[in-house]
């Protein structure tokens, strides 16, 4: 497949390093000749120096021939502008767009980005997606990650193992036997700054990041055996009233879940606006680094601070404070990998990235066959694909441990006939089934082949 990535920043970048890492032909456009370098240095792709909104660039980038534009550069506009060249001129199949201005994507403008007005095929809103990522963590406070699959019949939840987890030291077949009722499989841990795909006679160790997937019917049963409470967030301070903050007291405003928010915004006039945009939430005047705000905010009663400023320092040391001073959760919105390390000895639970949360919503749109869904893990080191079969699909009547998925990759759950299915070596894949398929970074390309439709079928 030809792309054409348009934006050399970090989203760009990490999109680019996982289609040519796929053999993908990759080229990047970006008007800052030093990033094109520093890519096309690193990776296998080309480069083009240029406005990305410029037919004559997109020419030089071989928008002729290419048969998906992706969009992530700074500006907005620019990234509109680049899909209706892409369209009008060049005829490009697929265009995403990376749209951040959230008065683009309100309701009463949602013409504009119809086929015969501005044809992008999909627009990603990183403040939505990370909105959407709060959401799930509101919901299971304890996990680091989250994610639903099968439309919410089956959920990816991050948890760390302590020393007064249950299962600790038990072979995970030993556990399959002892609960053979629950729809819960362990995929992967995170152990000594090492992702480990699980086999049935590997063991888990408290201090272990234990990635598993369970049906949504069982994740209260699968929590408690994990040594965790699935009880959801009651109150919840949001820190910042930018874009994203915005988004998240919004969404939490209009969901059932009887979660009452305040939020901080150190910005007088931000913080006029968002009392004005939002009907149920408080919303204090302050600097989230100031213990009287933050008692203000009620913080030790509260069950989660939510960290959204711009400034990662900001977000890691309000957070730290809110622990202190007896919040049970908190989670930070950070952009700096170097400030990751500090998350435990904070005491922070979860860190948000806006980066990869981007980075794994266009991937969703980009993938092979009849890949549903992507969910990156760990900056890309492994991604949870949910991708559907079909009757010329290779693995399509064969039981799951002659399907040949390969190693550094595992099967989470099947939905069949209406039915979810924990995964088993003696399991039939049928034509229609849907899989949930957690794969290491190199086992991806060959777990998409495994879903591939015959030609003869096209």
């Amino acid at each position: 497949m030809k792309v054409i990535i348009c934006g050399a920043g970090q989203v760009g970048y990490q999109i680019a390093r996982h289609l040519s890492a796929e053999n993908n032909n990759v080229t990047v456009v970006d008007q800052n000749p030093n990033l094109v370098r520093s890519i096309t240095d690193v990776l296998d792709v080309g480069g083009v120096s240029g406005f990305a909104s410029h037919p004559d660039v997109l020419e030089r980038a071989g928008a002729r021939d290419a048969d998906m534009l992706i969009a992530a550069t700074v500006s907005d506009e620019v990234n509109m502008v680049a899909c209706q060249v892409a369209h009008s001129v060049f005829t490009v199949p697929q265009k995403i767009a990376r749209i951040r201005a959230q008065t683009y994507l309100q309701p009463t403008w949602s013409d504009l980005f119809r086929r015969d007005h501005m044809p992008i095929d999909v627009v990603i809103s990183p403040e939505v997606e990370i909105a959407k990522v709060v959401m799930r963590r509101l919901e299971s406070p304890a996990a680091f990650d989250s994610e639903f699959f099968f439309d919410g019949r089956v959920r990816l939840i991050g948890v760390r193992l302590n020393d007064q987890c249950p299962i600790i030291h038990t072979p995970l077949k030993q556990l399959t036997e002892l609960f053979s009722t629950l729809k819960s499989i362990v995929l992967a841990v995170e152990r000594e700054d090492r992702l480990h795909v699980m086999t049935g006679d590997d063991q888990l160790f408290a201090g272990d990041a234990v990635y598993f997937l369970t049906a949504k019917d069982d994740e209260k049963r699968a929590m408690e055996l994990f040594g965790h409470s699935a009880k959801a967030v009651g109150r919840v301070v949001i820190l910042g009233g930018g874009n994203v903050g915005l988004q998240v007291a919004e969404e939490i405003e209009k969901s059932a879940s009887g979660v009452r928010a305040k939020l901080i915004e150190r910005n007088r006039e931000r913080a006029e606006y968002a009392a004005e945009r939002l009907e149920r939430t408080i919303v204090l005047n302050g600097d989230g680094l100031d213990a009287e705000i933050l008692a203000e905010a009620s913080i030790s009663d509260a069950g989660a601070i939510v960290a959204l400023t711009d400034d990662a320092k900001v977000n890691l040391l309000s957070c730290a404070l809110a622990k202190i001073a007896g919040c049970e959760r908190a989670v930070a919105l950070t952009t700096e990998a170097s400030l990751n390390p500090l998350t435990n000895a904070l005491g922070i639970d979860a860190l948000l990235n806006p980066r990869s949360t981007t980075v794994s919503s266009i991937l969703r749109h980009v993938r092979l066959g009849r890949v549903r869904a992507v969910y990156s893990v760990r900056d890309g080191e492994a991604e949870v694909i949910e991708a559907q079969v079909l009757a010329t699909s290779p693995i399509a009547g064969k039981r799951i441990r002659q399907a040949g998925f390969p190693p550094g990759s595992i099967v989470g759950a099947v939905y069949s006939k209406g039915e979810v299915k924990m995964p088993s070596g003696d399991l039939v894949i049928e034509d229609g089934d849907l899989l949930v398929v957690f794969a290491r970074r190199e086992a991806v390309r060959q777990v998409e082949q495994l879903f591939r439709v015959s030609i003869d079928f096209l």
